[in-house]
């Protein structure tokens, strides 16, 4: 009797133990989780995807990057207005805000608009001071890659540790494919995401 009452407070003991661990690791993860800021802009809901996506892995706040005057929504218009914003620095007010000092890690979700970062994203970057954050670009486009928009959060995020950024096909606007994240393409996507973030050791 006297081994297995001593075999019985080992185990409890035992127990306790690996219990505390799991909570302490779940506070832990909860924490982290709470220091993450997902933000981002999308027009025809690809970049949404993926940024629900980043999420489902690492947890975090998602925050849509939304204008004060809303872009046209014919594509043509829209992107005579981009040029013109990116040709004369103009950076369009924003009706999203957010309290950036509640976060250390900070994902910037967008498509390639005429293989740059678009307006919107720069406003937001000029907005909320990145310096001692660390930074992770993500990216959806119509196949002709991230151009130099990865090179401008550099630029713009001067202060801020910048970890490698992600980049897949979206939809093609002009040719009328908007939303493609779904079926196939959605698992393939997800695949993709989960892949990149355990790179990161995410």
């Amino acid at each position: 009797m006297k081994y297995f009452l001593l075999f019985i407070f080992l185990f409890s003991a035992q127990s306790c133990s690996s219990q505390t661990r799991t909570e302490n690791q779940i506070k832990s993860s909860e924490k982290a989780s709470d220091k993450i800021l997902i933000v981002f802009l999308t027009r025809t809901k690809n970049t949404k995807a993926v940024a629900e996506m980043i999420q489902a892995q690492v947890g975090g706040d998602l925050v849509e990057l939304e204008l004060k005057n809303p872009y046209p929504e014919n594509y043509q218009a829209i992107v005579a207005q981009v040029a013109r914003e990116n040709d004369s620095g103009f950076l369009p007010p924003l009706k999203s805000k957010v309290d950036i000092s509640k976060y250390d890690l900070i994902f910037l979700g967008f498509p390639t608009w005429g293989m740059k970062l678009p307006p919107p994203m720069k406003s937001f970057l000029n907005e909320n001071d990145l310096s001692g954050k660390t930074v992770i670009p993500f990216n959806t486009n119509a196949g002709y890659g991230v151009g130099s928009s990865f090179d401008q959060v550099k630029e713009l995020c001067p202060n801020s540790v910048i970890l490698k950024g992600f980049s897949i096909k979206g939809g093609i606007e002009r040719d009328g494919i908007l939303f493609v994240m779904k079926g196939e393409k959605e698992k393939e996507a997800q695949k993709e995401v989960k892949k990149w973030l355990n790179d990161l050791s995410l």
